[in-house]
């Protein structure tokens, strides 16, 4: 797992050398606010974790231990349920939802568990499309309609049926973005609604797809999806392909959400949990000269 985390921060690493092109056993707080900054930090966080370290010379214990005090809400603890397991997913286009549904079906899948999927982004036809084809290609059913049609009927009959047929999960799309954000709002709650109508305590997780690349303007957008329907954890695509790594930091403390996956690739197989102390020790590897313990 630990070199899927490493892969996921590359660019972020190169983006970090070109302020610190020499590992070294310290820093000064100068040189970390400028390093931190190139990480996409944001500058409100840097002066928190640094004002509040005393020190001149900052070590790897002392950062490594700021860090993680910044992702210290990333621990999540599953609800408990009545199967099926009913996951609505979130997020606005672009940010790889049909992608990442795709990436849980397969690890689900692969834990031996019985997944259908559920098209509630009735909004647009390539999203019924897309979701379709991913079905398709990993041998998992789905529960669709037209362009369109009520997503929350769809969201009813995706459950309906998985309770009738012994499913073990389910996991159900939803519209990104509506002519307004007050019709989305009013769509996800209705949804919600109909989710717990269909089965009671659902759905038992909502999780909100945050695009890597938007840094931390993505910090605004969850926030909003929050407000709206409650967000209980948060999957980061997108990682591997920008230098923007350090923005999860400010995300996870704006937010005090958990980061529950990392996607580091295009494939169903490049879906990671996010591990903290991976994650903190892949970017500090970057930083500092291994010191031998006496």
């Amino acid at each position: 797992m630990f070199g899927f985390i490493k892969k996921s921060l590359q660019k972020t690493v190169e983006a970090i050398k070109t302020i610190a092109p020499k590992k070294k056993i310290s820093f000064t707080k100068d040189e970390l606010e400028d390093i931190l900054l190139e990480a996409d930090v944001e500058y409100a966080l840097v002066e928190i974790i640094l004002d509040q370290t005393y020190q001149e010379k900052i070590t790897r214990d002392i950062l490594r231990s700021k860090l993680l005090a910044t992702l210290a809400y990333t621990s999540y603890k599953e609800p408990e349920f009545t199967t099926p397991f009913v996951e609505l997913i979130v997020g606005v286009n672009g940010a790889g939802k049909t992608t990442t549904i795709s990436k849980l079906a397969q690890k689900y899948k692969n834990d031996g568990k019985k997944v259908i999927l559920g098209a509630g982004d009735t909004f647009r036809a390539a999203a019924i499309e897309q979701l379709t084809l991913w079905s398709q290609r990993l041998d998992i059913p789905i529960v669709s309609s037209n362009q369109g049609h009520d997503s929350s009927a769809v969201a009813f009959d995706t459950i309906d049926s998985a309770k009738a047929k012994g499913f073990d999960n389910v996991i159900i799309d939803t519209a990104g973005r509506l002519h307004t954000q007050t019709n989305l709002a009013n769509e996800l709650k209705k949804i919600k609604r109909v989710c717990e109508k269909a089965h009671q305590g659902s759905p038992h997780r909502t999780l909100l797809i945050l695009d890597g690349t938007q840094g931390n303007s993505a910090i605004a957008q969850a926030k909003a999806f929050d407000e709206m329907i409650g967000i209980d954890g948060i999957i980061i695509t997108k990682l591997d392909g920008t230098a923007k790594g350090g923005s999860v930091f400010s995300i996870a403390y704006a937010l005090e959400l958990p980061i529950l996956f990392i996607g580091t690739g295009e494939q169903p197989e490049d879906l990671v949990p996010f591990d903290k102390y991976e994650f903190v020790d892949g970017l500090l590897d970057a930083l500092f000269v291994e010191t031998k313990e006496e």
